[in-house]
């Protein structure tokens, strides 16, 4: 038995949701959790102008509302030729997982989240992802360098696994973020198909435990 969350770092709802998957992590130790990455605007090749940036601005207010987590709005508003790709920060999220399966993965990924909706950095830059992401693998205690990092996102075999998650994803009936499932030996179940508070989403994982 364990919980499958498919969601995507640079997602604002999967943004607004980390804090209710930390409670609700922290609740369970018993149950293990695989993150796959969904690639919400995987391969996206333009150039994110001005009105783009304000419909996302609009996306982010009603996440900050529900879920209370800053978002650095100045900094977002600043960023020139920015393309809003997600296949580099979901490769990061896998780069981490390759480099230490035994690390707190949601905290590696709440780490690259921070540093785009917080921090304001570019999390489509290699370095940036790097940096962002040695740092919170190390801060887990799992010691890892820029360099080391930047080497394995950068490889063709975290290429292939980041599409093989998207794939999985698409297989798994996802088709918005974020998503969490339970799977048992009876079969997956969704808990939260989408933001939820966390004690909506706790209740329903008490349904479903005393199911199955």
């Amino acid at each position: 038995m364990k919980l499958i969350y498919v969601a995507d770092p640079m997602c604002s709802w999967c943004y607004g949701f980390g804090k209710e998957m930390t409670a609700l992590m922290a609740a369970h130790p018993e149950l293990p959790l695989e993150i796959i990455v969904g690639g919400v605007r995987a391969g996206a090749t333009d150039v994110l102008d001005n009105a783009g940036k304000q419909f996302r601005l609009g996306h982010w207010e009603r996440v900050e509302q529900n879920s209370g987590l800053p978002f650095n709005r100045v900094a977002f508003l600043a960023l020139e030729n920015f393309v809003y790709d997600t296949e580099p920060i979901c490769r990061a999220v896998v780069t981490a997982r390759r480099l230490a399966p035994e690390a707190d993965l949601l905290a590696v990924f709440r780490a690259l989240q921070r540093a785009f909706y917080v921090d304001g950095r570019d999390t489509t830059d290699g370095s940036v992802l790097a940096s962002a992401g040695a740092a919170a693998l190390t801060t887990a205690g799992h010691a890892v360098q820029d360099e080391q990092f930047y080497s394995e996102w950068n490889s063709a075999e975290v290429v292939a696994e980041t599409a093989a998650d998207f794939a999985r994803a698409r297989a798994l009936g996802v088709r918005s973020f974020p998503a969490l499932l339970l799977e048992t030996d009876k079969g997956i179940f969704p808990v939260s198909p989408g933001y939820a508070p966390y004690r909506d989403v706790e209740q329903q994982l008490a349904t479903l435990l005393t199911q199955h």
